[in-house]
């Protein structure tokens, strides 16, 4: 034991050193470097959230523009086209051909027609005049006849009336022969007077029967005479009546048929003007000035009435459609200005708020959400904020209709 005590090494003195003082002086620095970092941080934090309410920004937003489709308003064949995609063209400029071979047969088949028609129209227009003159004529001549057959009737009725007296004189002169034969007879009987006096009685006697019997004859005859007179007469002015009745419906007939003829002259014009108008569809110019885009033309293409051959971006007449959250707007009006960053290029451009929304994107969106229907989520909602580019500054000639942008409102 004492071998191994002697053996065992000697360990070492430990020398305690008295603590330092306290640093309270490096502390209350610390101390004050937090308070004055903590000042700073509040003091931006504060002036930060007093600019955060002066604007109103988004990242859903997007520029705009007219797209406008061109199509066919025929059908035909494409002979030639005369843009390219991306290419810039003018208003008024040549873009498609079809084949106007067709068109120009029926403009040259309706042109023809419309001269038939106006022909007939030619042909009819005399007639009016014709049916009047004929009209006038049909019923002056029955006018006439009318006159006639009236004079007709009073000399047929004078006649009778002097038949009758010849009758009645005839009758008179046969009774006074009669009764001078009776005398006569007596006389011969007693021979007072000779035998030729009394066959001259006789004679006169039969005379004077055969003349009434002619008179009667005469008078009878101018009776039926004055029967077919009268006759005439009703016939004359039956034949007037129907003339009046009828001059204004024949003129009425003729005016008829050249207004007819004239209406389908009018038709025959109108067929015309459709077929000038089909064949100026042959050629197909840009309404508006813009870049060609979605060209699906091609030479060789059949192409019929409403198919879009191509579409027109039209870059005079940009905007942004800034979609802004419903708790956004309750400080936005049109005509606050708006500072637009393009991503495209990295630039700011400026702007005018031109119009508020009518009704949020999901209202507006081809399957409207039912909210009264299964379980309701309150999801805010966006509304597009039309924003008008300001006219002539640097760089909205590089703007294209769907780049993004981010618009920060000045409220």
């Amino acid at each position: 034991m004492a071998t191994e005590a002697l053996n065992r090494p000697e360990r070492p003195a430990v020398i305690v050193e008295p603590p330092p003082p306290p640093r309270t002086r490096g502390r209350g620095r610390a101390l004050l470097m937090v308070f004055l970092v903590g000042a700073v941080l509040a003091t931006a934090g504060f002036l930060y959230w007093r600019y955060a309410q002066t604007y109103e920004s988004t990242d859903d937003a997007q520029v705009d523009g007219h797209l406008n489709g061109i199509s066919a308003r025929i059908s035909g064949t494409v002979t030639s086209v005369m843009v390219e995609e991306n290419q810039f063209v003018k208003a008024g400029q040549l873009l498609v051909e079809i084949d106007p071979s067709d068109y120009k047969v029926a403009l040259d088949q309706t042109m023809a027609e419309m001269a038939q028609k106006q022909a007939e129209v030619l042909t009819q227009n005399p007639n009016v005049p014709i049916v009047e003159t004929s009209s006038a004529t049909s019923i002056a001549t029955a006018q006439a006849d009318v006159a006639n057959a009236e004079a007709g009737v009073a000399w047929a009725e004078r006649d009778y009336l002097a038949s009758q007296a010849r009758l009645r004189q005839a009758e008179a002169e046969s009774t006074k022969a009669r009764d001078d034969l009776a005398r006569y007879k007596a006389l011969v009987d007693k021979d007072e007077i000779s035998r030729q006096i009394y066959d001259q009685a006789v004679s006169t006697a039969n005379a004077a029967i055969a003349a009434v019997d002619s008179a009667r004859a005469a008078a009878e005859a101018s009776e039926k005479l004055v029967d077919q007179r009268r006759a005439q007469l009703v016939e004359s002015q039956s034949h007037l009546a129907e003339a009046d009745r009828n001059a204004p419906n024949q003129l009425a007939i003729s005016r008829a048929n050249v207004a007819a003829k004239q209406a389908d002259a009018n038709v025959a014009r109108t067929r015309v003007a459709q077929a000038r108008l089909n064949l100026s569809y042959t050629k197909i110019y840009a309404p508006v000035s813009g870049v060609v885009t979605k060209r699906s033309v091609e030479v060789g293409n059949h192409v019929q009435p409403g198919q879009q051959l191509l579409l027109l971006a039209q870059l005079d007449d940009l905007w942004v459609t800034a979609n802004f959250k419903e708790t956004q707007l309750h400080r936005m009006h049109p005509g606050q200005p708006v500072k637009i960053s393009v991503d495209a290029y990295g630039m700011t451009l400026n702007g005018t708020v031109e119009s508020m929304p009518g009704a949020t994107g999901t209202i507006n969106s081809l399957l409207p959400p039912e909210n009264a229907s299964g379980n309701y989520v309150k999801v805010v909602q966006r509304l597009p904020v039309r924003i008008r580019f300001d006219k002539n500054q640097q760089g909205l000639d590089r703007l294209r209709p769907g780049m993004s942008v981010v618009p920060k409102i000045t409220l």
